[in-house]
């Protein structure tokens, strides 16, 4: 770790704005006009206008380019344009590059974006296909022979050593299932709106790879989610409290893949969040007991069973009872099980909408929240808090 004390990062930056499309199964629009309308939304909701904005952020495969986002929304010069590799990974890691660049002053206001018809399009959930030749398909083809094909096989492979090494029962990953979907049933902006399942509908559903059932595995959906980050001191002269970022961090373990690290020591943790999570620990000041939400990535709930277990929150084996007990209000939105699927960014506005106070499924009194990104991948992770 190059970092052995709190950055100088933390309470630079606030998301002073969210903003986001409707979460469809057809959206009906160009991925270009998804971004475009979700960026305006969050303009909106921060009560400033495409002139204000100097700066944009967003991932890779992604098909708005930063300058055709800044055309199409009226914005005038950029002065910061970025975007971060690895999927899902990257969403967290857009407020960090954003924060970067307001409190080094490069930038006063920058909107990080992810807009995808996820659904009607380009399905990540198809797996490999047409990939153009590449360092990281090379690492791919050590998996890929053997039928490891898609996203769902790639983490079937670390779930079932998971379930092996603790001694459990894919009935483990299904309480994530039913805590996502439950907070979905009344989150009127979700897909299982009105919709929550139990335990034995998790185990009835189809298996998909196993140990992973359908039920294990996100949503794919058409939307947009853009957020509005500046600086601390601006954003309280905006509309709504700030969500001040009390902590940002990136992370890559040793022998990292994409999704296939499945030559590391041990395939039943996440060394990947392990690093973010030292990082935003000693940056925020603060420990598991503190953290008021969880907003964990939730594209399949193996994972969110080892975020939990990485970021302190319990011991290794222990985060199915751990979610059971419902110890840490979960993805109060209803996740990428529940709500939608756009690589987390809804996750960082509901972690916002939590800290605003505003949240339909709010929690009382939080204060501060921890959001991830896209795990098996280089990832990413936030705190955010109050201001003051």
């Amino acid at each position: 770790m190059s970092a052995r004390g709190r950055d100088p990062l933390s309470g630079r930056a606030a998301v002073a704005g969210i903003g986001a499309t409707e979460f469809s199964k057809d959206s009906g629009r160009s991925e270009l006009r998804l971004a475009v309308a979700a960026v305006r939304a969050a303009l909106d909701d921060a009560g400033l206008t495409p002139g204000d904005v100097d700066g944009l952020v967003t991932f890779t495969m992604d098909t708005s380019p930063e300058i055709t986002v800044a055309q199409a929304c009226g914005m005038g010069d950029l002065s910061f344009f970025s975007r971060v590799h690895y999927g899902g990974g990257a969403a967290c890691a857009t407020v960090l590059q954003a924060a970067l660049a307001v409190a080094a002053g490069v930038a006063e206001v920058v909107v990080c974006y992810r807009a995808f018809n996820e659904r009607s399009g380009r399905r990540f959930g198809a797996g490999v296909q047409h990939r153009e030749p590449s360092a990281e398909g090379a690492a791919l083809g050590w998996a890929l022979p053997f039928g490891l094909l898609t996203p769902a096989s790639w983490v079937a492979m670390a779930a079932q050593r998971y379930l092996h090494r603790y001694g459990l029962t894919p009935e483990a990953f299904g309480h994530v299932a039913v805590v996502d979907r439950r907070y979905a049933a009344t989150n009127p902006a979700a897909h299982f709106y009105g919709r929550p399942i139990t335990l034995a509908d998790h185990a009835a559903s189809r298996w998909i790879v196993e140990p992973l059932r359908l039920l294990d595995c996100c949503q794919e959906t058409d939307g947009g989610q853009a957020l509005v980050v500046t600086s601390v001191e601006r954003a309280r002269d905006l509309p709504h409290p700030p969500a001040v970022v009390a902590a940002a961090a990136q992370g890559a373990g040793r022998g990292q893949e994409q999704m296939t690290s499945f030559y590391r020591d041990d395939l039943a943790g996440l060394p990947e969040t392990g690093v973010v999570a030292r990082r935003l620990w000693r940056t925020a000041g603060l420990g598991p007991g503190d953290i008021d939400v969880g907003i964990l990535y939730d594209h399949f709930t193996p994972f969110v069973l080892m975020q939990l277990e990485e970021f302190g929150f319990c011991g290794r084996g222990e985060a199915a009872d751990f979610v059971a007990e419902e110890r840490l209000p979960l993805n109060t939105h209803g996740g990428q099980l529940g709500e939608a699927y756009l690589h987390g960014m809804n996750g960082i506005a509901e972690g916002v909408r939590q800290v605003r106070g505003s949240a339909v499924n709010q929690v009382p009194g939080a204060s501060r929240v921890l959001v991830t990104a896209g795990t098996g991948v280089p990832t990413s992770g936030l705190v955010l808090t109050g201001d003051g």
